[in-house]
């Protein structure tokens, strides 16, 4: 069976954990990055996962994930050409927060999205927004004392969606919540300020929202 490929677009804590947990789970990884040498240098445990610019990393994926902060995402896709995502699922797990007050914003919201953006810019690829509103340390393989919840997502195709809960089942959810097409991503990426805001009131990042009825 041929081994599935993964190519994480950042190098950061996001990217760096979505990496390894990837590769624990025996998918094949490249991370790409502004600065390939320099992350060869210091990944230290992820010796096991290539390296390589934003394009190699696009081109290595079947499934790619966007990783990198919000305000440098669609910089990010350009850099890695669209076509090189081009009939791909897209993760994309940015949010487009605004830290420049003190205080967590969007710096964009309401009738727009950063989902959608990066769907617009990428027409010929799958956007799924996921992965979103949750910690790094729990993006694979979560564990939350209270149970864990489906993992939130919204995208535009059926299929898409399908396989992208495929995945996430792979990697230790037990589900999704599908909350609709991309546009839902506005109101996922909304979620995130409060998500914060709890975070900084429990003291800690290793929480999720949940759907009850």
């Amino acid at each position: 069976m041929e081994t599935s490929r993964v190519g994480i677009l950042g190098s950061g804590d996001v990217g760096q954990a979505l990496g390894r947990g990837f590769a624990r789970h025996g998918w094949d990884v490249m991370l790409g990055t502004r600065s390939p040498d320099e992350l060869r240098a210091s990944i230290g445990d992820l010796a096991s996962v290539a390296v390589g610019s934003f394009s190699d990393a696009a081109v290595h994926g079947d499934v790619v994930v966007l990783a990198v902060l919000g305000d440098a995402a669609e910089t990010v896709v350009e850099m890695a050409g669209p076509e090189n995502f081009a009939e791909k699922l897209v993760f994309d797990a940015t949010n487009p927060l605004d830290f420049s007050s003190g205080e967590v914003h969007l710096s964009l919201g309401g009738t727009d999205s950063l989902g959608e953006r990066i769907q617009n810019a990428l027409p010929d690829a799958s956007v799924v927004k996921c992965f979103n509103t949750v910690s790094n340390s729990q993006m694979i393989d979560p564990e939350f004392e209270e149970g864990t919840p489906p993992m939130f997502i919204c995208g535009n195709d059926e299929e898409a969606k399908a396989r992208t809960e495929e995945i996430l089942v792979e990697l230790g959810w037990p589900g999704v919540m599908d909350v609709g097409d991309i546009t839902a991503a506005r109101y996922l990426e909304a979620l995130v300020p409060l998500w914060v805001r709890v975070g900084s009131n429990l003291g800690t990042w290793k929480h999720a929202f949940k759907v009850v009825q």
